[in-house]
């Protein structure tokens, strides 16, 4: 029917619509609402205040912690330096007080892990709803010469991705579909192992942030998470007007979540993918922070290159040329 959304997020051209009515004329909004960049930045006192807010919806176990991560993510994709945390606990009718307390001390751990302080917040059962929602805002703070204020990534620029995709999307179907996939056969330790990607190398990605903003090695960073990889692409190219050239054979996919992926008739390439960083860099930096990132242990693969706009946005794969797919909502909702 038209006009109904379907899970997941906007559809990008009514959520850039909606986002320009909303522009500021205080001065002090330096960075404000825009598709394809993930937190707002406030000039504040000589520094930069900024913001995020991002709710945690697929998860259930360790629902906390994902909250904390994830917002502090998109601070770091920015090249601040997360603060402090507030947390909203949305509840189901019938939550126990155990439950209550998990979630509680999850989010206190992942705060203490960061060095964030967790400063209010709200809690609540909420009618309606099946399973716990967790909102995350967090604030955070940069120096003017480490801003990274997204929508700035040039022809030319090389496009970096660590670790591999999709992490999340990996643990997530290991942890919530363990019961059916244990029932077709797959392997309890299999599955334990990906579970644990949240953990190891986990979904935090602070260390390859933190490094790029001290080589000076971005023009600009995004943190793929709903609607995965091919989502994160398209929203940086979205924010810098530009286009992009990516070659599938280069993307570093774990072998355990193309399995699952497969398992479920899921496209890797469109499901949440946090714990990768994805960043545009310059042809000169990039070699340097490829280096820097095998030097620190962390995995990092050069995955395309910036174009103009006017290239569009493509896909090399070893049969052809294709455009990017586009994923109107994160391939895990289409499990239900």
């Amino acid at each position: 029917m038209d006009g109904v959304l379907l899970p997941g997020k906007l559809p990008p051209d009514l959520l850039a619509a909606l986002l320009a009515s909303a522009a500021s004329d205080d001065p002090r909004v330096i960075v404000g609402p825009r598709v394809g960049v993930d937190a707002a930045v406030i000039a504040f006192e000589g520094n930069y205040l900024v913001a995020k807010s991002d709710p945690i919806t697929f998860a259930t176990e360790g629902i906390g912690w994902y909250a904390v991560q994830v917002n502090a993510n998109d601070l770091a994709v920015m090249g601040a330096v997360p603060r402090w945390f507030l947390a909203t606990f949305l509840l189901p009718e019938g939550a126990t007080e155990a439950s209550a307390r998990a979630i509680f001390d999850d989010t206190l751990r992942a705060c203490r892990e960061l060095g964030i302080a967790l400063v209010g917040g709200h809690t609540e059962i909420t009618g309606g709803l099946t399973r716990p929602i967790v909102c995350g805002h967090m604030l955070g703070e940069a120096a003017p010469k480490d801003l990274v204020p997204g929508g700035v990534a040039r022809p030319g620029d090389r496009l970096l991705l660590t670790k591999a995709i999709p992490l999340e999307a990996t643990s997530l179907l290991a942890r919530e579909e363990r019961a059916a996939l244990l029932s077709r056969g797959w392997d309890a330790a299999a599955l334990d192992a990906a579970a644990n990607a949240l953990y190891d190398p986990g979904i935090s990605i602070l260390r390859e942030a933190r490094l790029a903003v001290a080589l000076r090695a971005a023009t600009a960073m995004h943190d793929p998470t709903e609607g995965g990889l091919a989502t994160g692409l398209r929203e940086l190219a979205l924010a810098s007007g530009t286009g992009l050239r990516v070659y599938r054979e280069r993307i570093p996919v774990r072998p355990d979540g193309a399995a699952l992926c497969a398992a479920f008739g899921l496209d890797p390439l469109g499901a949440i993918a946090s714990g990768s960083l994805l960043l545009a860099s310059p042809p000169d930096r990039a070699p340097g922070y490829l280096a820097a990132c095998a030097g620190a242990g962390i995995p990092c693969a050069e995955i395309g290159e910036v174009l103009p706009a006017e290239a569009g946005l493509t896909l090399v794969e070893p049969d052809g040329v294709r455009e990017l797919p586009v994923f109107a909502r994160d391939e895990l909702t289409r499990l239900g």
